[in-house]
């Protein structure tokens, strides 16, 4: 399978004499389909909703088209909350799931009217304390512990992570709730990230639709909604097969109707949290090659760097290189390609097939629109760059500026000399 960037190198070269490399770029068309076809899978259920992972893509522009398409916001701090409101969320369309997270954080939840997702035992007693109270509708995280494994393979360690709470956790916080005046219950559980596999989210939906049985036959607890949460995710490399969202959402039903239906709980609804299905194969980085260094191995050098993207450096992640205006040629030239950090694993890609590389070509590196620009950061005083929208009738539109040397500047202004410095620029 060949992988092809959304947008032409006729509408890069465009672009690129407004807004200088390097910078993320989106597609909106891609976007807003793959939310509808998202939705189309979940039809079945009435009270289906998409809370689209706020920290994989945290811009307002493309968080209203998301809303647009009758998402909502899952958010994990003070922030997200804060932007998610500034987009125009509000109440039950907004999620918030946070661990340790601090008071102004969960009482400013509360305020927006969030569904509250409870990540441990103990945030009973702390959210008494902060809200003064148990709202009515609140959730709760589930962590079953051990590996988690699709036939004989294990995708995940939930044993090992932070998340969640155990099973006898869990029923006694629904026993507690449910006395102290909760009358509607969620359970939320993120078992596996990123995986590309059909078969995840029904072998989820089997063991929460199951807990969900149990829960409501021994607490006697109302349960409104059961969240997948995230999980589902992208084919990185051209030779995978991408997830087919109708088949998850068509053996999600079968488990519904095999678990849920026969105990009379026809009625719950499905949400989802994903930000890397949504938004991952809509977003690129575009960035030029400026060096060319032939020592032991052949290096590319781009005005992109790890702050720009880090997954490759921080986890040895692949992402696919479109060599602009070269996707005919035969990639027989076998390149590093690299970044300007003052560290060796700032490398989008490693012993990489690639056509020749000429100064001045741009790449487009593709998957960037969850996780990218998200993740990125100032180390070696870098800026964080600009992000575009290509919108579905082919235009496109600035949604972020780039940082400037002035943003990086302005948190010293607790200093005199920084003051001074400031008034300069």
């Amino acid at each position: 399978m060949k992988k092809q960037p959304f947008v032409t190198n006729e509408k890069l070269q465009e672009i690129v004499k407004e807004y200088p490399t390097p910078f993320h770029i989106y597609d909106e068309k891609g976007i807003r389909e793959n939310a509808r076809a998202l939705k189309e899978a979940f039809s079945w259920n009435p009270g289906f909703k998409e809370y689209f992972a706020v920290k994989a893509t945290p811009n307002p522009f493309l968080m209203q088209i998301l809303g647009e398409c009758g998402c909502g916001c899952d958010c994990s701090s003070l922030t997200e909350l804060m932007l998610s409101k500034a987009a125009g969320f509000s109440g039950e369309n907004i999620m918030f799931s946070a661990n340790a997270m601090p008071e102004e954080e969960f009482a400013y939840a509360n305020q927006l009217g969030a569904i509250l997702n409870l990540d441990d035992f103990t945030h009973i007693a702390f959210m008494e304390r902060v809200l003064g109270g148990v709202p009515k509708t609140i959730s709760c995280r589930f962590n079953p512990g051990g590996v988690f494994q699709i036939s004989n393979d294990i995708m995940d360690h939930p044993g090992e992570a932070k998340y969640g709470m155990t099973r006898e956790q869990i029923f006694e916080a629904f026993r507690i709730l449910k006395s102290k005046g909760a009358e509607r219950f969620g359970i939320h559980a993120f078992l596996v990230s990123n995986t590309v596999t059909n078969d995840y989210y029904p072998a989820l939906a089997k063991v929460l639709f199951e807990l969900a049985v149990e829960l409501r036959q021994e607490t006697g607890a109302d349960i409104a909604f059961i969240n997948l949460s995230g999980g589902i995710g992208i084919p990185y490399k051209p030779q995978e097969e991408p997830n087919d969202i109708q088949e998850i959402g068509s053996r999600v039903r079968r488990a519904y109707e095999e678990i849920l239906v026969p105990a009379g709980m026809g009625n719950v609804a499905l949400f989802t949290e994903l930000g890397r299905f949504m938004m991952g194969p809509y977003g690129g980085l575009v960035t030029r090659a400026i060096h060319e260094k032939h020592i032991y191995k052949e290096y590319i050098g781009c005005d992109a760097c790890a702050v720009n993207l880090m997954r490759p450096a921080m986890y040895g992640a692949y992402h696919h290189i479109t060599v602009m205006g070269k996707e005919e040629e035969p990639c027989d030239h076998i390149y590093d390609v690299t970044g300007s950090l003052c560290e060796n694993n700032d490398k989008f890609a490693i012993d990489r097939s690639l056509p020749k590389i000429d100064m001045g070509d741009l790449l487009f590196i593709h998957d960037t629109g969850a996780h990218g620009f998200s993740m990125g950061y100032n180390y070696n005083g870098k800026l964080r760059s600009a992000e575009i929208l290509l919108k579905e009738d082919g235009s496109h539109q600035l949604i972020r500026r780039a940082e400037t040397p002035r943003d990086y500047f302005a948190t010293f202004d607790c200093f005199e000399i920084g003051k001074e410095f400031l008034n300069t620029l």
